[in-house]
């Protein structure tokens, strides 16, 4: 049986390296720093789950079509795939806005900033 593959998209340095969670895991992580280039990875790969930190778009198109960094990217997903786990972290500031997206898309964990190991690891944990 193949590796899950999961998604680290790093865009901020309150994104904790978890590589090394992720390879005691048996995860194959695929580290990305930008929502561009997970687009592109897409095309190379279907992730199992994607890891990433939600960012609000204050003022600018965000808040007109779109809520905030990851909806363009996860857009591009459901083209690919509907069963990805979506694992997103976010500062405490901007927790009321995670239910926008969360209207638009089926997320499976929000973890607030700052995400310890064993946080993270409960949201890998397989489906039971």
């Amino acid at each position: 049986m193949a590796a899950p593959v999961l998604f680290s998209i790093i865009e901020s340095p309150a994104h904790r390296d978890f590589s090394a969670l992720y390879q005691r895991l048996g995860i194959e992580e695929h580290k990305l720093t930008s929502m561009r280039k997970a687009i592109s990875a897409l095309k190379e790969a279907v992730p199992d789950f994607v890891v990433a930190e939600f960012m609000y778009g204050y003022g600018n198109n965000y808040a007109g079509v779109n809520v905030c960094n990851l909806d363009v990217f996860l857009y591009s997903l459901q083209k690919y795939s509907g069963e990805t786990r979506i694992i997103v972290m976010v500062e405490r500031g901007e927790l009321q806005y995670v239910d926008r997206l969360a209207e638009l898309f089926p997320l499976h964990a929000v973890l607030p900033l700052p995400v310890s190991e064993q946080d993270l690891e409960q949201a890998l944990a397989p489906r039971e």
